[in-house]
């Protein structure tokens, strides 16, 4: 057998999963991914396939889960990750959150394996703290329409940690907040996907509420960095990795207009039940234990997100869209 590192990474088919396994391959790792492609894609690591380093499970994670061999890292990023998900598959939403992260969990133990889980800047809630800090117990409504992922994702932290203090188990957490590039789905109901397909097929803009909400968006290739950084170290607490670059909805919108060229005509809608007002992370810790800060700003990382979306958004409007590029 090979003396390269193995890695499984669960939802490798995914926006996170497949950029993953770029980075792990690039570094000389040989890496499982495992997808049961419900909101994964093949696409998004075809261009993979045949690599000597490279393997690919159509698996379930909620189900049993098998690897011959030695593995050296899991990384469970197995999980839908949209409202529209939320709401279409809730429970299994949950499930891989629960029953896979147990699974892999096990796995781990038996392989002697680290693993690393993406959590989520969800398990914070609608905060009262602004910015979020890791210590923060978060404000959730466990019975609302996300609870399905903010709990599952609450859960899979806390069966991790038992995990660790029980079985001293090597466990480390990563808590995302929004991000962004190539590979996202583009029709996922997360706000920069919807923005960007709107706008290049001339359609108004989606707002939800007045527009007042704020996010904080963070490149994929910086968070994709700060999440290796998080699996070498030696830090076993939650980590907020995203980047604290905060903007309102409706600023966001017209930054999309203009970086696309087209007129800003939002389209005003009721805001979803228990929506976030505020999410911005503070990434101390992260700066701290991992030497780790975002590097790509919004501008930059926007530029290069538009390029994959006009290859793939269908029904753009030709004419309409100005290519030049735009500084904000």
């Amino acid at each position: 057998m090979s003396d390269k590192k193995r890695v499984l990474i669960t939802g490798g088919a995914g926006f996170l999963g497949s950029h993953l396994c770029d980075r792990f391959l690039a570094e000389g790792y040989h890496v499982i991914a495992m997808d049961n492609l419900v909101t994964g894609d093949l696409e998004n690591i075809q261009h993979l396939f045949g690599k000597e380093n490279f393997e690919f499970h159509h698996h379930d994670v909620s189900k049993f889960v098998f690897v011959p061999g030695k593995l050296d890292y899991i990384l469970h990023f197995a999980s839908p990750a949209s409202p529209i998900d939320y709401l279409k598959i809730p429970i299994q939403t949950l499930k891989v959150g629960s029953l896979g992260t147990h699974n892999l969990l096990g796995l781990a133990r038996v392989k002697g394996a680290r693993m690393l889980i993406a959590s989520t800047s969800e398990v914070y809630g609608d905060p009262e703290i602004h910015p979020q800090v890791e210590e923060y117990f978060g404000n959730v409504n466990p019975v609302g329409p996300r609870g399905c992922y903010d709990e599952a994702k609450r859960f899979q932290e806390a069966i991790t940690m038992a995990y660790h203090n029980h079985h001293g188990l090597e466990t480390r957490i990563v808590r995302i907040f929004n991000t962004y590039g190539p590979r996202m789905r583009l029709n996922d109901g997360r706000v920069l996907p919807a923005f960007l397909s709107q706008a290049l097929r001339g359609e108004n803009l989606t707002v939800f509420g007045d527009g007042s909400q704020t996010r904080s968006f963070c490149y994929v290739d910086d968070l994709i960095e700060g999440i290796y950084r998080l699996l070498l170290s030696d830090y076993h607490m939650p980590v907020n990795i995203g980047n604290p670059s905060e903007i309102t909805i409706k600023e966001f919108g017209e930054e999309i207009a203009r970086l696309t060229g087209v007129e800003f005509k939002p389209d005003y809608r009721p805001l979803p039940e228990n929506d976030p007002m505020k999410r911005r992370p503070d990434i101390t810790k992260a700066k701290e234990v991992l030497g780790w800060e975002p590097k790509v700003d919004r501008a930059e990382g926007l530029r290069r997100t538009l390029e994959y979306f006009r290859e793939h958004v269908p029904g753009v409007v030709t004419g309409q869209v100005d290519n030049t590029p735009r500084t904000f």
